[in-house]
């Protein structure tokens, strides 16, 4: 493994380390990502490094039994261990991910070929009230930007608009990543769950998520 490692250039050699240090970050690496500047999809230059060296990358993360995965169909490679306890997100945060993936299913059932799916915070917050998933009588603007930052860390939506200014109209992009986070099973799951939950929001709840031991089809 570490032969290939030191036959590389000093440049490539500093390249992998920075894609290995984002994947290790984010768990999910998409190949193209939309740019806010030029309003397009443009090529992840990381995720050529990780494709590139994609069998040592595999090699490196085996001895810590961690999987790295490339996904084609969605066009992403991202990291899955069921040994590894990865960050416990918070139940708003799980909320939003159960609602984009319903989201995401419905445009894709409509769409032809494109797996671009754009939504609004209104259209979110809808779907809460729709299955009942939000007992409060309101959700924070200081909790939905950090449940954004969240999500966008994960590479799973991009917000279009600027952050500061939260309004229903938001736009923001849905990345088929959210196919690999929740499966059909587990969203109904949580969603029975969260329709019977009483509890405070800051109690721990069995039915939020773990971004690093998802059990996803491949």
């Amino acid at each position: 493994m570490f032969p290939y490692y030191n036959e590389l250039l000093d440049e490539e050699k500093e390249e992998l380390t920075e894609a290995i240090k984002i994947l290790i970050n984010q768990t999910f690496m998409l190949e193209r990502k939309y740019d806010n500047k030029t309003e397009r999809y443009l090529p992840n230059r990381v995720y050529r490094i990780c494709e590139r060296h994609l069998d040592f990358i595999k090699e490196y993360f085996k001895i810590s039994d961690i999987d790295v995965i490339e996904n084609r169909q969605f066009s992403v490679i991202y990291l899955k261990s069921k040994n590894l306890q990865g960050e416990k997100l918070s139940k708003l945060t799980t909320i939003f991910i159960l609602i984009l993936k319903l989201i995401f299913d419905e445009q894709m059932n409509v769409a032809s070929n494109s797996i671009h799916v754009y939504t609004t915070l209104n259209d979110v917050y809808e779907k809460i009230q729709l299955f009942r998933l939000w007992n409060n009588k309101s959700i924070s603007p200081t909790e939905v930007r950090r449940t954004i930052t969240a999500l966008k860390k994960y590479q799973i939506m991009e917000i279009l608009d600027e952050m500061g200014n939260l309004e229903g109209d938001t736009r923001f992009i849905i990345y088929p990543v959210v196919n690999l986070v929740l499966d059909g099973q587990a969203i109904a799951g949580i969603i029975e769950q969260y329709q019977e939950e009483e509890e405070e929001e800051e109690e721990p709840l069995d039915g939020q998520i773990s971004i690093t031991d998802q059990d996803v089809s491949e």
